[in-house]
């Protein structure tokens, strides 16, 4: 059952317990966090202070080892694998790092893949994807694969796909690792007009500076725990 909230996302106690040859590593402890709708968040902290786990549990890609965690008024770490998969595919955006673009398809099919997935039809895809690319700066390039597009022209076109569809979350792991600083920048603000205008909730894990100052929110982790929530607008 859906418990309407005006959080987008709840993390209640939530803790996460990898095994390493026996021994406990304790990647996530004792995590209480809302997130309010058409927030724009930033996750920082160090290497291995559990940024990455955090996005992959809220995402739905992980389980919690304790606690719970709600999505959209689900759920999510009690939610059975093929309903799992259907909130991703219907609430979820994501953008990786790495891209994740599918190499033999073109802009356009990239961006029509999850539509394609949630039977919408075929006509209608198309148009969003034509509309939303254009929104993201692409207009033009909607028939070149990935490899004939640049970095900063990938990332527009993983965030086209992951917006397209118009989930209630977006999550997004170092989205500007691989960018310039003049493209970062424009990533930025693209995704800042998305979720004004889109009214998509953003939560963004980061070493970035140049996220974090574009963040209404930052929280800051360290060994697996919250020690900062800052709200900044």
């Amino acid at each position: 059952m859906e418990r309407m909230t005006d959080n987008t996302v709840v993390l209640r106690n939530v803790s996460k317990v990898y095994r390493q040859n026996a021994i406990a590593v304790h990647a996530l402890t004792e995590i209480d966090l809302d997130v309010p709708r058409k927030d724009f968040m930033c996750l920082s902290g160090p290497s291995g202070s559990g940024k990455s786990t955090l996005l992959n549990l809220i995402g739905g890609l992980d389980r919690p080892t304790t606690g719970e965690i709600t999505v959209d008024g689900q759920r999510v770490d009690q939610l059975p694998k093929g309903e799992l998969a259907r909130l991703r595919l219907h609430k979820i955006g994501f953008v990786f790092q790495a891209y994740n673009l599918i190499p033999v398809l073109t802009a356009i099919e990239n961006v029509e893949f999850v539509m394609q997935l949630q039977g919408v039809a075929t006509a209608e895809r198309r148009e969003k994807a034509l509309q939303i690319l254009m929104e993201v700066g692409l207009e033009g390039l909607e028939s070149r694969r990935p490899g004939e597009l640049s970095g900063g022209q990938q990332q527009r076109v993983a965030v086209a796909r992951a917006i397209v569809s118009e989930p209630s979350l977006v999550l997004a792991d170092e989205p500007t690792a691989n960018l310039d600083s003049k493209t970062a920048e424009n990533l930025m603000q693209l995704l800042v007009h998305m979720n004004t205008e889109h009214n998509v909730t953003f939560i963004f894990s980061t070493h970035d500076k140049r996220v974090m100052d574009f963040s209404r929110r930052l929280i800051k982790l360290r060994d697996g725990r919250i020690v900062e929530d800052e709200r900044r607008q």
